[in-house]
């Protein structure tokens, strides 16, 4: 199971590190050697993939609909939305198949929404746990995403880890099927300060003040952050063998290639030259569906060797 280990989100932001920038390619048909995230010939997500939503414990109707209008914002046919788009920020991985020179494209859509706030298996959950919540949603063409609330213990969680992402095998129609998946907690109440940077004050590093979440919930804010970085690695290795640098257990991946960057200017225990909402003085730098708006990370952009952001 190729897993995103977002503690590089947590302990690595702070320490901002950077990669220098080599020679910018003529094209994104260039040996992908070369790149800081190699390419290791295996599948990528393509076609259309429909998004189900697992939310594991108590969530709000409110809360449930900033997650869900992320999803559906991904989409550059969603309901109009002013510039800088989450769609925008989402195209950057369409360059990752043109780099494996793959004439494939990919269309995310959200399917459908399972609500356990009953807390049918605890509130102490083990990475199987997590695989068989993601077994509730489609076994093929989908990703899965397991969202667990503020008061669910799992393993690795606030410890080295956010969140992460794999893969499971299934059968479907008699033939093996394989569906990709996501984990992301709700850090509010447990580390926000190591999953909910910047809109926490940070548990390591520099010090800065907490910046104003723009959907004024730091701990759904911090999960739209993690999940996003989560759907970038699991669009362009959802498999353990697409791209990424590092071991495969353990991989440096689109966003987490660039830890605690999310707008130009940024260094160490700063987010950046983020944009402010005039009334309310929150932070973001991507507007989505429904006047939403969003915080979304950096990601490594293979055909200029840096780490691309909207603002």
């Amino acid at each position: 199971m190729a897993s995103t280990i977002l503690k590089l989100l947590a302990i690595l932001s702070l320490l901002n590190l950077t990669f220098a920038s080599r020679a910018t390619p003529n094209s994104l048909v260039e040996d992908t050697q070369t790149q800081l995230l190699k390419y290791h010939k295996g599948a990528l997500l393509h076609g259309k993939i429909s998004v189900n939503l697992i939310w594991y414990g108590k969530f709000t109707s409110s809360q449930r609909a900033i997650v869900a209008d992320f999803i559906t914002s991904l989409s550059p046919s969603s309901p109009s939305q002013s510039q800088p788009s989450v769609a925008a920020w989402w195209k950057t991985t369409e360059k990752y198949y043109h780099l494996a020179s793959k004439k494939q494209s990919l269309s995310l859509h959200l399917n459908n929404q399972i609500l356990d706030d009953s807390y049918s298996i605890g509130k102490s959950l083990t990475e199987n746990h997590l695989i068989d919540l993601a077994s509730k949603g489609e076994k093929s063409n989908a990703i899965n995403i397991v969202l667990t609330a503020s008061d669910v213990a799992v393993d690795g969680f606030c410890q080295n880890r956010c969140g992460s992402h794999g893969s499971k095998s299934s059968a479907v129609n008699g033939k093996n099927q394989k569906f990709a998946y996501i984990w992301v907690g709700n850090s509010e109440t447990q580390c926000a300060g190591y999953c909910a940077w910047p809109f926490h004050q940070p548990i390591y590093g520099p010090q800065s003040p907490p910046l104003i979440s723009p959907n004024n919930d730091v701990g759904i804010d911090g999960m739209v952050i993690n999940l996003s970085a989560l759907l970038a690695g699991t669009a362009t290795n959802p498999f353990g063998n697409g791209f990424y640098q590092g071991t495969a257990d353990a991989p440096l991946e689109p966003a987490t290639a660039c830890p605690g960057v999310y707008a130009k200017g940024a260094y160490p225990g700063y987010a950046g030259d983020l944009l402010v909402e005039k009334t309310s003085g929150a932070s973001y730098n991507a507007h989505g569906a429904n006047g939403r708006k969003y915080v979304l990370p950096a990601i490594y952009d293979p055909s200029t060797s840096k780490c691309s952001t909207l603002v």
